[in-house]
């Protein structure tokens, strides 16, 4: 939603409009919201149109990507099998507890990461800094999947690396820009052909090379580690399987158009919900290990730099078969993969882009235009060859990573259970404080504890377990500024319009927002005392003069609201 002509109130350098019309109005492609999906605000029912199914099957479909082979076989080439296995299933498991209570209230509320992480023990600005955390995740990723892409087309036609970058970065936009129903479509057409790609070599190495497996156990990487195993590379190696945690905001992204939970879907909904949610990374361990498998069958034939790189060990493993035709088909593979990760990079980086200057600047120029900054800030990473020190990024990244999604599950199931929390999520501008210290303060605290221990500050233990730290901290912290503050900073007022207390019949019913003067559900409307009236989420966090009069003037008190309007079916 991007301003064009703007209340008084906004900045925004536009004309005003004309007499009689609203004050502030949206530019045509942010107001468009089959390209915009409500990127800064509550998913409506009415725009939840897919199936339990359907958004399951396009969330998975975007972990269609290779970086788990690149991660698992750095992993164990590095630390060894057995260190490698551990630290794997143990990062696997950390992902999948941490992400089931955000994956339900995400699918339950219609909210994505960003607007969960504000009610969720963060604040309206405190969630602010996890826009950047979770904007640097989707841009570090989308720079190594396009490497790996890169590198495939340098493989299958000679293309130079660094045009193929700029190739794997322009050729997403086009399905980006149309939003989710052009993802959903991109990742229902190209899911058979990437589980052929995906189930083939495994199926080519047991029948030809049935020994492997035994020979991959006792594997002792190549620097050394040893085939025993080593509490250092497990810690370690553990860091870097735990960048990936931040996947859950992605898959929050399409889990936020889940439709109602009800008792005729109840049971698709929760099998949806669980498998879309944490689920995804059961596969994504699968992945690693299979990744490090084929890297390690490749090793002799390639090499160890390139045994990394996803294409080579996928072209050596369908040789027996393909012969000729093993090149083309591991780079179709390759590329289809890439393809439908980045999509859902590129998508979600635009939406925390967007939530992250959105409050900054009280301006909104349309999802849109933010995934030329992500692709851009992803495409100069590629350029500088991230993928050369993967293990020591995506290690470093884990601890602020961990830390965040940590300190958000911990307040949904520690925090809210107890009361010390809202019994709901309330992500608007007008019922939140700026900063709330049991999430933010905790996560603050844990990551530079943490990234210091990482530095090697607290000895060499501490350095190899600094994702322990952190989320350990979180786990700690988060409850206990709540239990200190009892709750204090999570509502800075009531909210009278679809709060716990407000008697809501039907939350489908609409107000007529008195800014922009469109009807949105009751879970997007504020009562401001400045408009005297209804306000919906977006206008109220794009006004940059109201001085938050309906938080800070005590003789403000509730807005008499007209009666919402309820939706009527035929």
């Amino acid at each position: 939603m991007t301003d064009t002509a703007a209340a008084p109130s906004a900045r925004t350098g536009a004309q005003p409009p004309p007499e009689g019309g609203p004050r502030r109005s949206y530019a045509r492609m942010a107001a468009d919201e089959s390209r915009e999906d409500y990127s800064l605000r509550y998913a409506p029912y009415s725009f939840r149109r897919w199936s339990p199914t359907m958004v399951a099957s396009t969330a998975l479909g975007g972990i269609a990507y290779l970086a788990d082979f690149a991660i698992g076989a750095s992993i164990v080439f590095t630390y060894g099998f057995t260190s490698g296995l551990a630290s794997i299933l143990t990062a696997a498991t950390i992902i999948f507890v941490t992400g089931i209570p955000i994956a339900r209230a995400c699918a339950k509320y219609g909210l994505d990461m960003d607007l969960i992480t504000r009610g969720a023990g963060f604040g309206y600005f405190g969630s602010t800094l996890t826009s950047l955390i979770y904007a640097s995740f989707t841009f570090i990723f989308f720079a190594l999947e396009g490497s790996i892409m890169a590198q495939a087309m340098h493989q299958a036609i000679g293309l130079p690396v660094q045009v193929g970058y700029l190739v794997t970065t322009l050729i997403v936009i086009p399905i980006v820009f149309r939003g989710m129903g052009a993802l959903a479509k991109v990742q229902a057409w190209t899911q058979p052909l990437w589980i052929i790609g995906m189930v083939l070599p495994f199926l080519v190495l047991a029948f030809e090379a049935p020994d492997a497996w035994g020979a991959f156990g006792s594997f002792g990487g190549t620097e050394g580690a040893g085939s025993g195993f080593s509490w250092i590379g497990f810690g370690l190696g553990t860091g870097v399987a735990l960048s990936l945690i931040a996947q859950i905001g992605e898959q929050a992204d399409y889990l936020r158009f889940m439709p109602a939970k009800s008792e005729a879907n109840r049971r698709r909904w929760n099998l949806a919900v669980l498998a879309a949610g944490p689920g995804w990374v059961i596969i994504g361990a699968a992945k690693q290990l299979g990744g490090a498998f084929l890297a390690f069958v490749a090793l002799d034939a390639v090499g160890k730099t390139h045994a990394l790189e996803p294409i080579a060990p996928q072209i050596e493993a369908l040789r027996p078969w393909l012969g000729s035709f093993a090149l083309p088909a591991a780079a179709l593979f390759v590329i289809v993969s890439q393809v439908k990760i980045n999509v859902t990079n590129a998508y979600s980086g635009s939406l925390s882009w967007s939530n992250f200057f959105s409050r900054l600047t009280h301006r909104h120029p349309g999802r849109v235009w933010y995934i030329f900054l992500n692709l851009a800030i992803a495409l100069t990473l590629m350029e500088m060859n991230m993928f050369a020190a993967l293990n020591k990024l995506l290690g470093f990244y884990s601890n602020v990573g961990i830390a965040w999604i940590t300190a958000v599950a911990v307040d949904l199931v520690i925090n809210k259970s107890v009361g010390w929390s809202p019994k709901y999520i309330e992500f608007k501008r007008a019922y939140l404080y700026a900063v709330n210290p049991a999430g933010f303060g905790s996560m603050a605290i844990a990551s530079v504890v943490s990234i210091l221990a990482f530095f090697g500050l607290f000895g060499r233990y501490a350095e190899a377990f600094s994702t322990f730290i952190a989320a350990g901290l979180a786990l700690v912290l988060c409850p206990l500024i709540a239990w200190a503050t009892q709750g204090r900073y999570y509502l800075a007022r009531p909210n009278p319009v679809n709060g716990p207390e407000a008697a809501v019949a039907d939350v489908t019913a609409t107000h007529t927002c008195a800014v922009c003067e469109t009807a949105y559900e009751l879970p997007d409307i504020a009562d401001c005392p400045v408009q005297a009236g209804p306000i919906c989420s977006l206008c109220c966090s794009l006004d940059a003069e109201c001085g938050d009069a309906c938080r800070k003037d005590p003789a403000a008190g509730p807005v008499l609201m007209p009666l919402p309007t309820v939706r009527t079916t035929v």
